[in-house]
This record gives C-alpha cells, structure tokens and sequence, in this order.
C-alpha cells in the first residue's frame, strides 16, 4: 500500500515509476488466498481484516475504490470499517493496474551509480534516479545499510510483532452468533467469518490471528502445527469444543507474519534524503494501519516532488 500510493501520486505528476515487488501478485499484507473448498473457490483474507479510512485524501482514495466496486463497508468490524471486494486485495490490484508493476521481483542490492542508482534483483538490473523503498522496516533496515546508514539506522530502530495466521474452512456454520471475536488478552486477538464479508461467498471461512504473546510462544512451530493449535485456541475463546467441532473441518492452513504489529514512528511520516535521492515509507513511520502505509507513501511523493525544480527526473 505505501509504495503503491507513492508511485501513483508520483505517476499523476508526471514521473517515469518502476514499482518492484517480491510477491507474485498484489497484496502484501493485504493479501487474499484463494483456496478450492466444496467445489468453489473461496478467498482468506489472511492479511490486514479491514481498514479506516479518516484522512481527506484517504476518504477520497477510498471512494473512487468503492465506485469501482474494489471496496465496501463492513459495519460488523465497525462503523467505519471498510474491505476489499471481493479480496482484501483489491484496492492494491486497482492501484496496481494503471502502474509498471514487476510481480516477483527482488530488489537484493542497491549501488550508488554517478548521480543516480543501480538496483540488482536476481538477475535483472534496474537504474533509476531516484529510489523509494517501502518495505516493512527490518527489510528496509538491510537493503540499506550499506548506502544510507541514517535511513537504516532510522528503519533498524523499529520493532515488530509477529502473527501467525489461520485459515479455517468448514463443511457448515459454526454456532458462533457474531461475524468477529476481539480480545486483548487471549491467545486469539482477532478472528473473522471471513465468508461473511461483502462480496464473499461459498463455504464457511474463518481466519484467526494468534496475539502477539501466542505468535512468539509458537514462532518457530511448522505451520501446520500452530494451525491446529491456534484453532484449539480459537475453538476455546469462543466456547466451541475443540474435540467435537459442530461442521467438519474442509481446510486448515496458516501463515506467518513476521513484521505484522511494528511499533510505528508517529511524526515522521517518511524520510527522503535529498543528497542521495532515496527514500523510505511505510506504516512504521506513521501508524501501523493500511490508511497509515498510504499516508505515508503520499508523503514520501510529496517530498520527492518538492525536489523536481533542482533534479527533474
């Protein structure tokens, strides 16, 4: 979402952008999973569960999405909770189409190159004038060590939680009265009748986020492993038997995050070294929200366009 919103508004004032992403498709921490369960494909979103939208210029991004169809409220999450439709991932797959997206691309290494920067991934080489990176900020703290070491510095001073992630799928409904289950104590922070949000349909789909505390007891845990525990987990928050489910389990699978919670820097927004024409954006410099990673990827353009004047590129 951060290096989507940056390229998009840098796109909009004209600049050549190249986005690089190592997934094979959009979505990030807003990824959707789609899976076959009963003859027909269902979706997890396994990633972020919803978004806010307050920022003016958020609420207006949002409201293009929803007259596309890429977006709806889900008031089950809140009044002002809104999700991707019919993925989570699909206000990313929007901004993605009108941009030069390379999906399964790497950036491994950056070079300073004259005035400018050479980027190897794998086995292509990149060049550009100027490069953004918007990454969660471990990564970010690696990639540039090297060439920008107060940027890295800044990045490597953040820390993030991890969450593990389950997608459960079932033969029938589970007898839990609402679509979400929230705590701040137990094993189970989040969960979600994932089939229950707008522009779903099919079988019965939870996803379940372990809390931060259960994500690190079970870190290391194959994920087949922390899925049966964690569903344990879920099964036992939410008063529903673990040994004798009420629906048969079709699908049971999870996936660790292991940047999901970073302690964001609030203030910063994002940083841009005018000198060396890099940057760097992403929610851990604003607030550890999908409204905050676009926010500060919206910063990081504006930042880099007010240097046009002195280094046009």
């Amino acid at each position: 979402m951060a290096g989507l919103s940056a390229a998009t508004a840098l796109a909009r004032a004209g600049r050549s952008v190249i986005v690089l992403d190592k997934g094979r498709g959009p979505g990030g921490r807003m990824a959707a999973r789609r899976v076959e369960l009963g003859g027909a494909n269902v979706s997890f979103d396994h990633g972020a569960q919803y978004f806010t939208a307050r920022d003016p210029g958020f609420r207006a991004a949002v409201a293009a999405w929803e007259a596309s169809g890429a977006v709806a409220r889900w008031p089950a999450a809140g009044d002002d909770a809104w999700v991707g439709t019919p993925g989570m991932n699909a206000p990313i797959r929007a901004m993605a189409e009108s941009l030069d997206v390379r999906w399964g691309v790497r950036a491994e290494m950056l070079t300073r190159i004259g005035a400018g920067w050479r980027i190897a991934a794998g086995e292509q080489t990149f060049h550009a004038a100027t490069v953004l990176v918007a990454v969660p900020a471990e990564q970010a703290a690696v990639l540039l060590t090297d060439v920008a070491p107060d940027l890295a510095a800044l990045a490597g001073g953040v820390q993030s939680a991890p969450c593990w992630a389950v997608m459960a799928g079932f033969a029938g409904r589970l007898p839990i009265a609402g679509d979400t289950y929230r705590s701040e104590t137990a094993a189970i922070s989040w969960a979600a009748r994932n089939s229950a949000k707008p522009g779903r349909s099919g079988a019965e789909t939870w996803v379940i986020h372990a809390s931060a505390q259960r994500s690190l007891e079970l870190i290391d845990w194959p994920k087949a492993d922390a899925a049966a525990a964690l569903l344990a987990d879920f099964f036992a928050a939410t008063g529903t038997a673990p040994a004798a489910p009420p629906a048969a389990l079709m699908h049971l699978d999870a996936h660790r995050w292991l940047y999901a919670l970073p302690q964001a820097l609030t203030g910063e927004g994002a940083r841009f070294d005018p000198a060396l024409r890099l940057g760097i954006a992403g929610d851990y410099l604003h607030s550890p929200r999908v409204e905050g990673a676009w926010a500060s990827g919206r910063a990081l353009a504006g930042l880099v366009d007010q240097e046009r004047a002195a280094s046009p590129s």
